[in-house]
């Protein structure tokens, strides 16, 4: 019986490495600059450790997938396209791309190589996975955090495509691809320059009374005390200043963090063919552990039909979340 991938997030090459040492079958990835999603500064791969990364991924028989799945500009198209040469020139097993230049591009010159429609693409739907097969050649859709199990599982009745689905870490409101939240205040999108909340934008201030505030470009994303716990700064995820109450609250979505342990054999059920774990932004330790826990539920599966894992393992999974709360997403209801 063929196991479910398990598909793991890569900021750099220790963290590659710790993806594969601690049984992720698939990892992920992306150049430096603006062709990917992750686009921070010190994270992700120049040539030379893409090189690196993929000769060791392949050396203990595991994939590698870039990431080329911004969209971009038209002055940026030329980058986007070096991309795509640079990945399958170098050995990736598969591009995951979004944007239909990119799409077309990839099909048009290398129509024999495997190409993944990002969750960027925020395809969510039979017939827009079908039009993307037919016309771009996908193999595997990376389905958006909008769908419940039952829907997955009526998708997988409608298509051959392969399907991957997200099983931990962050969660985006919106349709993926469809968020314009950070242009609205620094005037870069995340669709096109892969950040929603970049580093240069961001600052952190002390005010007098012993409080700190986040600020995205100069506009006030938290306020928040030395002892308490905030995650990383993002539009959706801000704590704003009611008028009305004179409160801060989050607006718009609080700030959550799926893990679908609990529910994962049911997830494997409907039929998806790999779970994708969110963080090319975290650490070597944070993709160690999350990997490791995940291949030992995986494991469990197969053998006795049940995901568990030990409940320290579980805890301790929780608690790499920074304080926020478990969600199961959209997966059991909306």
């Amino acid at each position: 019986m063929k196991k479910v991938e398990i598909c793991a997030p890569a900021g750099n090459l220790p963290s590659l490495k710790a993806a594969v040492d601690n049984g992720a079958d698939a990892v992920y990835m992306g150049f430096s600059g603006d062709t990917n999603l992750r686009n921070f500064p010190a994270l992700n791969f120049t040539e030379d450790e893409v090189h690196k990364a993929i000769q060791y991924a392949h050396n203990k028989e595991k994939k590698v997938f870039i990431t080329v799945n911004s969209y971009p500009q038209e002055k940026e198209l030329p980058l986007a396209y070096e991309a795509v040469d640079k990945a399958y020139s170098l050995g990736a097993d598969a591009v995951i791309a979004s944007d239909m230049a990119v799409l077309s591009y990839i099909q048009g010159r290398y129509p024999e190589k495997r190409v993944h429609l990002s969750v960027q693409a925020s395809a969510s739907n039979a017939e827009t996975i079908e039009f993307y097969r037919r016309h771009f050649g996908i193999k595997r859709v990376v389905l958006p955090r909008v769908l419940t199990i039952d829907e997955i599982r009526a998708l997988r009745a409608e298509t051959n495509v392969e399907i991957e689905v997200f099983a931990l870490g962050l969660l985006c409101i919106n349709s993926e691809g469809q968020c314009f939240l950070s242009s609205y205040i620094t005037s870069e999108s995340i669709n096109t320059y892969g950040a929603c909340s970049h580093p240069k934008f961001i600052d952190f201030v002390e005010e007098d009374e012993g409080e700190f505030k986040i600020l995205s470009n100069g506009v006030v994303l938290n306020k928040y005390s030395p002892m308490e716990e905030v995650a990383y700064p993002t539009p959706c995820k801000g704590r704003y200043y009611n008028k009305a109450t004179g409160q801060l609250h989050n607006a718009i979505q609080d700030p959550e963090s799926l893990n679908v342990l609990e529910i994962l054999p049911e997830i494997i059920q409907a039929g998806v063919d790999s779970i994708k774990i969110e963080g090319r932004q975290r650490s070597r330790t944070y993709v160690e552990q999350v990997v490791r826990v995940f291949r030992e539920a995986v494991d469990n599966y197969y053998e006795s039909g049940s995901c568990r894992v030990s409940p320290s393992k579980e805890q301790h999974l929780q608690s790499l979340f920074e304080g926020l709360a478990p969600t199961y997403g959209c997966y059991k209801g909306k």
